[in-house]
């Protein structure tokens, strides 16, 4: 196996991290330009909620006057009046097209307010049965029924509506689930050519939400429903608009190939993606399978793969999500492991690729001596080693010789000294290895990390 060439590591910006808000527990609340209003004892509490990553909160501490906070409060009155509204006339089972204008308002003011999605739902789904005997909307769909046509304009129409509330709320849940409701909704009722233009349209939404915050797990698991979806038997075309080559359009169904180049472009863009990391190693066994991969190129899939990781980490070992993908990888190089194999190994195979990683990994310590992953890595990836090494052996006993214990101790102090925070783990670990952490300095750590000489 060729040694890994070092690149060369560049300074890259700290990466701290963000104090999202705490729950505050509330009956009402409207929110307005980014600022929400929750009620607690009957007194406002003012928070600003933080809405993309790298975006810091700021809380205006300015007193206000009397003539905003009568504005504010009438806000407050006309929201609980709208509320008690839509409640009621949902009480009465009125489900108008002037119901479902109300709770869109009332969502518009306030997304969190789930009962109401539902409600919302109950509404279209009786607007949905009650099709076929109510006057056709006019829909941009073509070639459809008009019990369909209706049916398909209150769908997109709601789609079109969630659009605005996304951008300005990206991380609200139910957002998301209704509209994966709606789209269900479409291939349960329109005809399937319908409905796959209306879930290949979403690919292009989810891709300029995740062009404003790349890493915004709700857009990263929306796009995997949606391609899920797509590639699903309920929308594929029917068997008269196959052509003679049928098994070759079926397989074309697939999109593991164009997702996998996806996350690569995303994680080009930037390192510290943790999603894009994950929807990689979750398409990886699938690429490989539908590739019908031979030994030979898994093992060349496998080796780029250990380089990609090798130089964002070299750029920035500091970066946790790195850390992440390059532990899954070495996972996947236990004979016995639970992770789909890259490349099926044997034990020798494995403790090579084991003990070239821990070679490159050791090299990252060169300027990164005070980053406490490469410490964990080196850890993690030794007792790996040595696990492996010994699970053949009839006596348990190392079959290469190979013990690193001084440097298993060496490692283990340095993270009770980086990282005291969680000394009672490197404790733990000190103890099931045989090994007194408690010499690694010469002081002792309190919670913060400041030393106190004993």
């Amino acid at each position: 196996m060729e040694k890994m060439v070092k690149p060369t590591r560049v300074s890259v910006a700290w990466r701290g991290t963000f104090d999202y808000p705490a729950m505050v527990t509330a009956q009402h609340f409207y929110a307005e330009r980014g600022i929400h209003q929750f009620f607690k004892g009957g007194e406002p509490v003012q928070i600003t909620i933080m809405t993309s990553h790298g975006v810091p909160r700021i809380t205006s501490t300015e007193a206000k006057s009397d003539q905003a906070r009568q504005k504010e409060l009438k806000s407050i009155e006309d929201y609980r009046s709208l509320v008690d509204l839509v409640l009621t006339k949902i009480r009465e089972r009125e489900y108008t097209a002037a119901v479902l204008a109300q709770t869109s308002k009332l969502l518009t003011l306030n997304p969190e307010y789930y009962t109401i999605w539902n409600y919302r739902r109950l509404i279209l789904v009786n607007r949905f049965s009650t099709a076929e005997t109510t006057p056709s909307l006019s829909s941009s769909l073509e070639n459809l029924s008009p019990p369909n046509q209706t049916r398909a304009s209150l769908i997109v129409g709601d789609l079109q509506f969630l659009v605005p509330l996304l951008r300005k709320f990206p991380k609200c849940y139910w957002i998301w689930n209704h509209r994966v409701w709606l789209l269900e909704q479409a291939t349960l009722l329109l005809p399937a050519s319908t409905a796959r233009r209306l879930w290949t349209e979403e690919l292009w939404l989810v891709r300029k939400m995740l062009s404003l915050d790349s890493r915004n797990f709700h857009g990263w698991g929306y796009r995997r429903t949606v391609v899920s979806h797509l590639e699903s038997a309920k929308l594929a075309p029917p068997p008269s608009e196959l052509s003679e080559n049928k098994e070759e359009e079926r397989k074309s169904a697939s999109m593991a190939e164009e997702e996998f180049a996806y996350t690569t472009k995303m994680i080009e863009t930037n390192l510290s993606n943790f999603s894009a990391w994950h929807n990689r190693g979750k398409l990886i066994p699938r690429l490989l399978e539908e590739r019908h991969a031979d030994d030979t190129a898994r093992r060349e899939f496998l080796e780029d793969e250990f380089a990609l990781i090798a130089r964002a980490l070299y750029t920035d070992p500091y970066d946790q999500s790195l850390w992440f993908y390059h532990q899954y990888l070495i996972s996947t190089l236990h004979p016995s492991s639970t992770q789909p194999p890259i490349l099926k190994l044997d034990t020798a195979s494995a403790l090579s690729y084991i003990s070239a990683e821990l070679d490159n990994t050791r090299e990252m310590l060169d300027g990164a001596e005070d980053c406490k992953y490469i410490y964990q890595a080196l850890l993690e990836y030794t007792m790996l080693y040595r696990s492996i090494d010994s699970a053949t052996s009839p006596d348990g006993k190392s079959q290469t010789g190979v013990d690193k214990r001084e440097e298993l101790e060496s490692w283990l102090r340095e993270l009770w000294k980086l990282d005291p925070l969680r000394r009672g783990r490197w404790d733990d670990l000190g103890r099931a290895l045989r090994i007194d952490t408690a010499e690694a300095v010469s002081g002792t750590h309190d919670i913060h990390g400041s030393v106190s000489q004993a």
